[in-house]
């Protein structure tokens, strides 16, 4: 395998999933190579998805969050890991790096054989007048932390400002709100987690305003207001409203840091990030990239872009060590972009392309949503998920799928991400066999469900039309029962013909109806009216399509 003599130089800049994930894997491949690993700040490997909860104190112990500090890497691994210590340049020709030393404040070279970029990105943190008050943060590193965490703690911190509703700002906002903070979220977009289609935004932001957090959508801050200390003690947003704070976090998303890469002349790719292969090689054959600055493979697309979380971090890790190390093994499989997030009481999981982020790549793409219990109904303690699940109408091939839900949110978009991974259609999901046991799911588990609905319509048992379709004109035949109608009217149905006709009625009440107009079914979440569907396309009804998540999810989408 590997020369027992080897003295193979393999430097590493940058830690955390991508870095130390690469140092470790190299070492147990190569016993023998020399492996440095460059920290520019104090901790080359640390919990940065569980830094919110620190702040909020479900996480109540510091050292919990460093998974490997710098003296255990050192002893176990027997790496030389340098803190504090941050690459200025790469001289490809010479194969070696320009460090500072910035506790002895000097500049040193150091060769390599193998060289691994990890050097992650930045908050993006917008110009704003006043935005160097003090109080302000963003949220990326152990430092930063820090420094929030002792800021909450002084007396007059009692509110707090969340900039950017994406994962970071929703769990920092949860996590202020636990802590005792009154909690202001701003939004740019008209929607919180953009990474989802809208109707699966909705029921995160209900659950935000009933946990007491102000949201403000559509909203940016245009400028802080400071105290006589220079202290932040408020913001006015672009919709010319003040809102009052202690302190304020970013979270609107991060930049790539490839101005090293950059410098070097590496190849820096269409979605800002530095071009690797499949095996973290970058345009220098030396000279690797993994994590938040790196480009991979994406899997819905088939293109190269990056991918900032932590998963595909760690198994770019895994192989760019590997291979540095000499080992050439298998490819980095396709990243499908798999996340969840928790709000509160809901969870909101994600794998591959929303149905509005497929429309805007032109891909060819359609989606159906069902909502169904986590385990079966009758096993005391059953809470609804919504699953929406994207696909090719052509070939039925996955796309994506989203999920919405109290419990078991996880599992369902782990087992389309695995379906997916494996060039998976909605015909093979319909057939996977999952566990079953009253406390754990259903005979027909919500996945099931999802891929029963669009092999229905891939086989023309029925067509779909998603939940904010334009329904000017129609005839609606609602069969919900009159209760239910006056519970949730039907959002967006004024300028049509609504019936309201309860299923088991429906066969009798046929010619209350017109068999040739166009016509759309809807219940309550989309069951009752795909049997509805099924009547009237028996019955002589020559246009019928069944609203996807009908009444429910139509008005989470059209409010």
């Amino acid at each position: 395998m590997n020369d027992l003599t080897s003295q193979r130089r393999i430097l590493i800049v940058g830690g955390v999933a991508g870095g130390a994930s690469a140092a470790a894997r190299a070492r147990r491949i190569d016993e023998h190579a020399q492996i440095v690993v460059f920290e520019k700040d104090e901790y080359p490997s640390f919990a940065n998805c569980g830094l919110p909860y620190y702040l909020g104190g479900e996480i109540a112990e510091r050292n919990k969050l460093l998974v490997a500090p710098a003296e255990l890497l050192r002893k176990r691994l027997k790496l030389d890991v340098r803190t504090r210590h941050e690459v200025l340049s790469i001289d490809r020709d010479q194969k070696q790096l320009v460090v500072l030393d910035r506790e002895a404040n000097r500049e040193y070279t150091e060769p390599y054989d193998k060289l691994i970029l990890a050097p992650g990105a930045s908050p993006i943190i917008p110009p704003t007048q006043n935005g160097d008050a003090e109080g302000i943060f963003s949220l990326r590193n152990i430092e930063d932390t820090d420094a929030i965490h002792a800021y909450l703690s002084r007396d007059h911190v009692k509110r707090a400002l969340i900039v950017g509703a994406g994962y970071i700002g929703l769990e920092m906002a949860e996590q202020l709100v636990h802590r005792g903070l009154t909690v202001t979220l701003i939004e740019k977009a008209p929607q919180v987690l953009t990474l989802l289609d809208r109707e699966m935004a909705a029921p995160l932001e209900d659950e935000l305003v009933k946990h007491g957090v102000d949201l403000r959508l559509n909203n940016t801050v245009s400028e802080v207001d400071t105290d006589a200390q220079g202290r932040i003690r408020g913001v006015k947003l672009s919709d010319g409203s003040q809102v009052a704070c202690d302190v304020m976090v970013y979270g609107i998303g991060v930049r790539p840091n490839v101005a090293l890469a950059e410098a070097a002349g590496l190849e820096i790719g269409e979605t800002g990030g530095i071009v690797t292969d499949d095996h973290g090689r970058t345009s220098d054959s030396d000279i690797y990239a993994v994590g938040d600055a790196a480009e991979y493979r994406y899997g819905p697309r088939q293109t190269r872009m990056r991918v900032p979380l932590a998963g595909p971090a760690n198994r770019a890790g895994r192989i760019a060590g590997r291979d540095a190390a000499g080992m050439i093994g298998d490819p980095m499989a396709p990243v499908m972009g798999t996340a969840i997030a928790r709000v509160f009481g809901l969870s909101a999981g994600m794998t591959g392309l929303s149905l509005g982020a497929a429309e805007r790549f032109g891909l060819s793409a359609t989606a159906v949503t069902v909502i169904a219990p986590h385990h079966v109904g009758y096993y005391p303690g059953a809470t609804p998920i919504t699953l929406k699940l994207v696909y090719d109408p052509q070939t039925g091939k996955i796309l994506g799928a989203q999920a919405l839900g109290a419990n078991g949110v996880d599992k369902r978009v782990d087992v389309i991400a695995t379906a997916m991974r494996f060039g998976g259609t909605v015909r093979d999901l319909a057939g996977v066999d999952l566990c079953y046991a009253p406390p754990f799911g259903a005979a027909k588990d919500p996945v099931h469900m999802a891929a029963f609905a669009a092999c229905n319509r891939l086989d023309g048992l029925v067509k779909v039309i998603q939940p904010d379709a334009d329904l000017s004109g129609m005839q609606i035949v609602d069969v919900r029962s009159t209760s239910e109608v006056q519970k949730l009217a039907l959002a967006g149905a004024d300028n049509a013909d609504v019936f309201h006709i309860p299923l088991d009625e429906l066969r009798e009440r046929l010619h209350e109806l017109d068999s040739a107009r166009p016509t759309v079914t809807s219940c309550a979440s989309g069951l009752r009216s795909y049997l509805a569907a099924r009547i009237l396309m028996q019955n002589g009804f020559t246009d019928v399509s069944n609203l996807t998540g009908a009444a429910i999810v139509r008005a989470r989408a059209m409010r």
